[in-house]
């Protein structure tokens, strides 16, 4: 049956067929809502389901998901090697040529990607390749907990986005976000699932649906770089290593604010605001453009939702589609997470360029009236190699003041290469390196002084 057709079945269909379409759409929906936006306690700290179910198995692998990570990354770097010397193409290889025949800038990220989490494994190679805050961070902490995080992720995602849920929410956000943000409602879903989840469950969230033809290319763009925030997890990590967790109220309160500002300006500016509203050729627009009049927003975000779980995928395609989603992320994302990511966190680290960078923000920040404004502009362009970086810069700043500013700003800025970024450029979502550069610059230049204002004004 059509798209199309969908919503004369739903009104003609028999009370039973009704009942079972609405369960259809409310069980599974409410358990993605359960493992992706619940929040839950373990050991005195929020979290979420999915989370639970990712330490866990990093637990149980007890330290072996660095090793087994490396042994894909070779893995991916032989293969796409492999693919290309024999030009393997999808008509003829399908999966295999989807993961592994892919533009020759990638297969060097790959084997740059192998090659250093190799060195790192085997404690073979400069340090600012295998130290323990650059290479063993990347493999061992990131990495790591994204093999654990995307075996749960990638098979109970479509809970969430192709039971109808997303529609439910979309309606009845609708004329919110499109008034205040330009965006459709549905990116709530996004939104929250970052917020309590992870930043890049968001960025997958988002590139799926632009594949799928529910956001255009301009929505994408928008969302990836603006909601998918990091976890209130992570921001609680980020205070109490900077010492400030006994301020975590006023600090996430501060960061909300900011990121609110953010969400609302950067898409009026460019790069995002030259973004065109075009849809995924192969799948094109299939948001419904009629609006339900007549219909409460209640009823009408109901009935759209039942219409999406009159279409959703059986178990079996679920199955499919999620190894095909985890094994991109294992042999596609992971290699760009190790090579950049490594990349970035050594030229922060034992390089002086951020210093020179941000030699510039320095009268700024004194102007400001924010102390030890020196030590703190490396931190705040940090942020762009790996969000945790100026966290450890900021362990060096005696004023609780600079740190409360420094942790917030990293929060707010969203894109940092060794993740998040990694995994928007090697998704769908249509922005490349120099677009987030800007982006994560623009974001700064709104987000800084919003917070060094609430500190002043508020908190100190």
């Amino acid at each position: 049956m059509a798209d199309s057709d969908a919503p004369t079945a739903v009104a003609n269909a028999p009370a039973v067929s009704g009942r079972r379409l609405f369960l259809r759409f409310a069980i599974p929906s409410l358990l993605g809502v359960l493992a992706f936006m619940t929040p839950m306690f373990q050991d005195g700290n929020i979290t979420i389901g999915l989370a639970i179910l990712s330490n866990a198995l990093a637990w149980l692998m007890d330290g072996w998901l660095g090793p087994i990570a490396g042994v894909v990354l070779a893995v991916s770097a032989v293969l796409s090697v492999y693919a290309g010397v024999t030009g393997a193409d999808e008509q003829r290889h399908g999966r295999f040529a989807t993961l592994f025949r892919i533009a020759p800038p990638f297969v060097l990220l790959r084997i740059v990607g192998a090659a250093f989490a190799a060195m790192t494994l085997f404690g073979i190679g400069p340090e600012w390749i295998i130290g323990a805050d650059t290479g063993q961070v990347v493999l061992f902490d990131v990495i790591a907990a994204l093999v654990a995080f995307f075996l749960f992720a990638s098979f109970l995602l479509p809970l969430l986005t192709d039971f109808g849920g997303m529609e439910f929410v979309g309606t009845l956000l609708h004329r919110a976000f499109r008034a205040v943000f330009q965006l459709p409602g549905r990116a709530a879903v996004d939104a929250t699932a970052s917020w309590l989840g992870d930043g890049t469950v968001g960025v997958i969230i988002t590139s799926k649906q632009y594949e799928n033809g529910y956001y255009s290319a301009r929505e994408s763009a928008v969302i990836a770089t603006n909601f998918s925030i990091v976890s209130i997890t992570f921001a609680l990590l980020v205070a109490n290593f900077t010492e400030i967790g006994h301020l975590f109220i006023p600090f996430y309160l501060t960061v909300t604010v900011s990121g609110l500002a953010a969400a609302i300006i950067v898409p009026r500016l460019p790069p995002l605001s030259r973004k065109r509203d075009d849809y995924w050729p192969t799948s094109g627009k299939r948001v419904p453009d009629d609006t339900g009049e007549g219909l409460s927003v209640l009823r009408w975000g109901l009935r759209r939702a039942m219409q999406r779980a009159a279409h959703s995928p059986s178990l079996g395609q679920l199955l499919r589609d999620g190894a095909a989603t985890y094994a991109e992320i294992l042999f596609g994302l992971l290699p760009l997470i190790m090579a950049i990511g490594t990349t970035g966190i050594a030229i922060a680290e034992y390089t002086p360029v951020f210093n020179w960078l941000t030699y510039p923000l320095v009268p700024v920040l004194e102007a400001m009236q924010v102390p030890e404004a020196a030590a703190a502009a490396p931190a705040l362009l940090a942020g762009f190699a790996d969000m945790f970086l100026p966290a450890i810069l900021a362990t060096s700043i005696e004023s609780e003041f600079t740190r409360f500013v420094i942790a917030a700003l990293s929060v707010t800025q969203l894109i940092y290469m060794s993740e998040v970024g990694a995994v928007i450029l090697k998704s769908k979502v249509p922005l490349n390196i120099f677009e987030l550069a800007a982006i994560f610059c623009i974001r700064t230049v709104i987000t800084l002084p919003i917070i060094v204002a609430i500190a002043h004004m508020f908190v100190f």
